[in-house]
């Protein structure tokens, strides 16, 4: 693993508002690209230092850069979330840095082999689970520790298609996305006593380089995906904005105590939970539960 510091002050030239994520400190993985790299870079403009992780080091250069271009401050990690002591020594480094760990956001995941289970490349397909799942492991077990001797801490995780329903030819990512939200439940049960909350983020279609994987591998995801696929690129950019909006708010004061939850950006009145907290926490809202009558 190799690091890259950003020396530039983290003070903006245009003067701007203080807000809840000033002196915070947090880590994105996932950082280098797509909603890792948007999420990164707006908690950084509220006044976060972020630290950057990604696999590819011109991807967490790009990241910083624009962290900078907001008048915000960066850590560039290269280094791969599946790797557990690769993650551990960002978040010891981080923490020797700065001397605190408040945020973590899980974005970095994959979409594995594509195609039906019986044609399926094993092979690929654990490593999706490695990436994906035991990444997401990884990030967590070493970031709480910092935590939990805060008795504080926001943990993020990001969900997907498959997260919560079948995903046909996606096998690996589905399952890998349903096992990322139990995971969080389970933790979020474990740590509640030390006032961390752990969450789950289903961002909805916002486009990504995965969406131009699917139709890249058009025969193997199949008619459906790749028309779905197509539309979210079309579209452009659309729901980016309230998956910003959600991560800030589950990222800041205002959440405190919403914890264990799988909350969509897009379907979900989350802009209403401030005022709910009390009903969600007494009830089953927002989880993955048998429903029976």
């Amino acid at each position: 693993m190799s690091q890259l510091r950003d020396e530039r002050s983290s003070t903006p030239a245009v003067p701007r508002l203080r807000s809840e994520f000033d002196g915070r400190v947090a880590i994105v993985t996932g950082g280098g690209q797509g909603i890792g790299r948007l999420v990164a870079v707006r908690i950084a403009e509220l006044g976060a230092t972020i630290g950057v992780v990604a696999r590819t080091r011109a991807d967490i250069e790009q990241t910083a850069l624009a962290v900078r271009e907001v008048g915000g401050h960066a850590e560039a990690f290269q280094a791969d979330v599946s790797m557990p002591g690769e993650i551990s020594s960002v978040v010891q480094r981080m923490v020797e840095i700065h001397g605190r760990l408040d945020i973590l956001i899980t974005a970095a995941g994959v979409y594995g082999p594509i195609g039906p289970v019986l044609d399926t490349n094993l092979a690929a397909w654990e490593e999706t689970i490695r990436i994906n799942l035991l990444g997401t492991l990884y990030s967590v077990r070493a970031a709480l520790p910092p935590m939990v001797a805060q008795r504080a801490g926001k943990i993020i995780a990001f969900s997907g298609g498959g997260g919560a329903s079948p995903r046909p030819r996606f096998s690996a990512y589905a399952a890998s996305k349903a096992a990322v939200v139990r995971l969080v439940e389970t933790v979020a049960a474990e740590v509640a006593e030390y006032g961390i909350d752990v969450n789950t983020v289903a961002p909805g279609p916002v486009p990504t380089r995965l969406h131009a994987e699917v139709i890249r591998q058009a025969m193997a995801a199949g008619e459906a995906e790749v028309s779905k696929a197509r539309e979210i690129l079309e579209r452009g950019p659309g729901s980016e904005e309230r998956v910003v909006g959600l991560v800030r708010f589950l990222a800041g004061p205002q959440s405190d105590g919403l914890t264990g939850r799988l909350i969509s950006a897009v379907w979900d009145e989350w802009e209403t939970f401030a005022d709910r907290l009390a009903e969600i926490r007494g009830s089953d809202l927002y989880t993955m539960r048998r429903v029976t009558r």
